[in-house]
């Protein structure tokens, strides 16, 4: 099948630059419905704010999954200081040095959205001793806000609280050369290989072989995302970033398979099919292990689901930071989605 290399690119795009930290999730969720929506199929949302899109197979009776995420990593007002500074609180696994000098948005509770710069509480070479050494984690860095205030009261008045959000600008750009770079494609950039995918089986008026079910988590950074499912599904694949790094084979050209995370082994027939359809089909691929990683199959599991599973996705440099991939990670994804999903 044709992959439309243009839609994915700029479907990423567009949800790259919409602010959703996990819970805040609900203006990522309305694009993926537009996109939906544009190709002609319906888009369903459950309490939680997950989306689910049902795709017609040849009609035997199974019912196969596949999932992405679109929340992502972010922070939280914790605190006002008496200065007018705000104290933070993560959400996710954040990489705190990385944040350091990031521009953000504070999104107040009454819709007001407000600018500053998530910086170290010694910011300043000329002033702090520290300022190379001092360590950077939530309870040594702040956000200054791009307003006149000097006193916690100021910034009260501003409308900002404790439990706001604070979304950090992801910087997007896609290269000439085929790199998209951006924070938070993990998993936003898989969130539009599904949308791809959708469009490539309606472009080539492809049935699968099971009705397909795609869906959008908005909770997989907490580690409930999948904890539901639609009835009578048998199999979910978790389409998320691809590892790369020390002792990895992955890199941002390859679709990863991942044998085993730290919930344990995936299923063992399923990634050896993966495997297989990858060499068949002459697919870049990776087969690697990651520690310190769940996906939403593992809260599918854990959450009672009868359901077969494994992760896949586009090798990602630099997870939970300023990260890579390269468009050829991205097709080789697709192309291992659609050599699984039909005959």
């Amino acid at each position: 099948m044709k992959v439309d290399r243009e839609y994915i690119l700029s479907s990423a795009k567009a949800l790259l630059t919409i602010d959703s930290p996990t819970g805040f999730t609900n203006n990522a969720m309305t694009k993926v419905e537009e996109v939906v929506k544009e190709l002609g199929l319906t888009f369903v949302r459950n309490n939680k704010g997950a989306g689910m899109v049902r795709y017609p197979g040849k009609n035997n009776g199974k019912l196969s999954g596949m999932c992405a995420h679109v929340d992502t990593l972010g922070l939280m007002v914790r605190s006002i200081s008496d200065n007018g500074t705000l104290g933070i609180t993560a959400l996710g696994e954040v990489i705190f040095p990385t944040y350091d000098g990031e521009y953000c948005r504070i999104y107040t509770r009454d819709g007001k959205v407000y600018t500053g710069t998530v910086l170290s509480k010694s910011p300043a070479w000329h002033v702090f001793e520290d300022a190379n050494s001092r360590s950077r984690d939530a309870e040594s860095m702040e956000v200054r806000i791009d307003e006149v205030v000097k006193s916690k009261e100021d910034v009260q008045k501003l409308g900002i609280a404790p439990g706001d959000f604070i979304c950090i600008d992801p910087k997007t750009d896609i290269t000439p050369s085929g790199f998209i770079k951006s924070r938070f494609l993990d998993d936003k950039l898989s969130a539009s290989i599904l949308l791809g995918f959708m469009k490539c089986l309606k472009d080539n008026n492809v049935v699968p072989d099971n009705d397909l079910m795609f869906l959008f988590s908005n909770y997989e950074e907490p580690g409930h995302g999948m904890a539901w499912l639609p009835e009578g599904m048998s199999e979910l694949i978790a389409v998320d970033m691809g590892c790369i790094g020390d002792d990895l084979s992955c890199t941002e050209y390859d679709v990863s398979i991942c044998a085993k995370d730290s919930g344990g082994p995936y299923d063992y027939d399923t990634v050896t099919r993966l495997v297989n359809l990858a060499k068949s089909n002459s697919i870049n691929y990776a087969v690697d292990i990651f520690p310190k990683y769940m996906s939403d199959v593992c809260a599918a599991q854990r959450a009672g689901h009868d359901v077969t599973g494994v992760v896949i996705g586009p090798g990602v440099s630099a997870s939970h930071g300023m990260e890579r991939s390269h468009y050829d990670a991205v097709e080789a994804t697709v192309k291992l989605l659609a050599a699984y999903f039909v005959s």
